[in-house]
């Protein structure tokens, strides 16, 4: 019987690549996102890979819509095996005394607050099946604080302390907690923090080979396949050219 792996943030970057590489494995997929023409879209490319895929479009933000959601699915996809608590976002680069307030709580309310919403919802499950497997998207920036990165840095360090908590949490069981940290990854995030300057997001990959959502779908997909006694809890993936969140190595 196939397993059903569950993507949050799954539209587009590291979200959508790993939607596929799990389609790929033969998992059931349920994807979900805030927009549905986009959800109907990205359902129209996965049934090229495989049939067993579905969406769910609500904001991870609400805990309300989360509820609802989770509880409409039915059939092969109402036993989440594999949670992928993958959306999240960095807004502004600003320094921490001058950043937006409404930029500080999109970022909490999605990175940290959304995270949490998900892992309530579906975890007590898994720990009564005694199986399943939580995959939260962390990031280098959870190390460390860089310029600009202060709240964003904060979010994803608490993605670190809610990973290493819930795993202390499910050990009694056979639930496992894997924190996936990348580093620099071409996608749409930098566009998105910059508000869609793409002059200003195309200066973070400047000089690097950055990595790629599908290099990330690679890890977490190993992740997930390791045999059941192997607990893969944390990975840092980076650029060949970045040794840190601060320090990386450009070619001119």
């Amino acid at each position: 019987m196939s397993k059903t792996v569950l993507v949050t943030g799954a539209l587009s970057g590291i979200g959508k690549a790993c939607a596929f590489k799990f389609a790929q494995g033969g998992y059931n997929v349920v994807v979900t996102g805030r927009r549905q023409r986009d959800l109907d879209a990205l359902l129209d490319e996965l049934k090229s890979v495989s049939a067993a895929c579905t969406s769910l479009c609500f904001d991870v933000r609400d805990a309300a819509a989360c509820r609802s959601a989770l509880e409409s699915l039915n059939g092969e996809f109402s036993v989440i095996d594999v949670l992928i608590n993958n959306a999240g976002l960095a807004l502004g680069l600003e320094p921490e005394y001058a950043g937006s307030l409404e930029d500080w709580e999109i970022m909490i309310d999605t990175n940290i607050k959304g995270l949490l919403n998900m892992t309530r919802l579906v975890v007590p499950q898994m720990v009564e099946r005694n199986s399943g497997h939580v995959i939260n998207v962390g990031s280098v920036a959870g190390d460390a604080a860089y310029a600009g990165g202060n709240v964003y840095c904060a979010t994803k360090a608490a993605v670190k302390a809610l990973s290493d908590g819930l795993r202390i949490d499910v050990a009694d069981s056979a639930v496992r907690v894997t924190n996936l940290k990348p580093g620099l990854v071409q996608t749409n995030f930098s566009k998105v923090r910059f508000h869609g300057d793409d002059s200003k997001a195309a200066t973070v990959y400047q000089g690097i080979k950055p990595l790629t959502g599908e290099d990330i779908a690679e890890v977490a997909y190993f992740a997930a396949q390791a045999p059941a006694h192997v607990q893969i809890a944390e990975v840092l993936i980076l650029a060949t050219h970045q040794a840190s969140g601060s320090v990386i190595k450009r070619q001119s």
